[in-house]
C-alpha cells in the first residue's frame, strides 16, 4: 500500500490550499522563522548539498536513520525569506517522517500549496529542486 504524505506536511498543505489568496504570502513568510539552526558539524555546510536552482545560496542534508526516520538541515540566508519559508515548511511537515513518507510527498507540493499563484515561477521551481534533491538524499541512502 503505497504511503501517503507525512500528516504534519499534508495539514500545512490543506491550510494553504484553504487559504485566501491575499494572505497566502503572509502564511508562507511565517514559515521563514520555522527553520532551525545547523549543528555545529554541519558548519560551513560541510556534508550539505547546495541547491543551484535557488536563486540563493540553499544548502540541504537528509539523514535516513536505522529505523528509517528522515533528519534534515536546511540553510537559507534570512535575506532571502520565501526560499526560506520552503525550508521551514518542510522542516517543520517532515519531522519525525520516515523515508517512505517523505518519498511519497508530491513533486508538485507548492502547486498544491496555491503558491503557483502567488509567488514567481523561479521560487516554485527552487522550491521543486529542493525537494526533489531532499528526496534524491534519502533514495541514495535507502539503495
Amino acid at each position: 500500500m503505497p504511503q501517503s504524505m507525512p500528516p504534519k506536511l499534508a495539514e500545512i498543505v490543506a491550510e494553504f490550499a484553504a487559504a485566501p489568496r491575499d494572505v497566502v504570502l503572509e502564511m508562507l513568510l511565517e514559515y521563514s522563522d520555522a527553520v532551525p539552526p545547523l549543528p555545529a558539524e554541519l558548519t560551513g555546510h560541510a556534508g550539505m548539498e547546495q541547491v543551484p536552482e535557488c536563486q540563493t545560496a540553499f544548502f540541504l542534508r537528509a539523514e535516513v536513520a536505522a529505523d528509517r526516520t528522515v533528519t534534515t538541515w536546511f540553510d537559507c540566508p534570512p535575506e532571502a525569506p520565501t526560499t526560506r519559508a520552503f525550508a521551514g515548511i518542510l522542516a517543520e511537515g517532515l519531522a519525525g517522517a520516515s523515508a517512505d513518507e517523505v518519498l511519497s510527498v508530491p513533486d508538485d507540493l507548492y502547486q498544491r500549496m496555491g503558491l503557483a499563484q502567488a509567488i514567481s515561477p523561479l521560487r516554485v521551481r527552487g522550491g521543486n529542486a529542493i525537494l526533489a534533491r531532499l528526496k534524491r538524499q534519502v533514495r541514495d541512502q535507502l539503495d
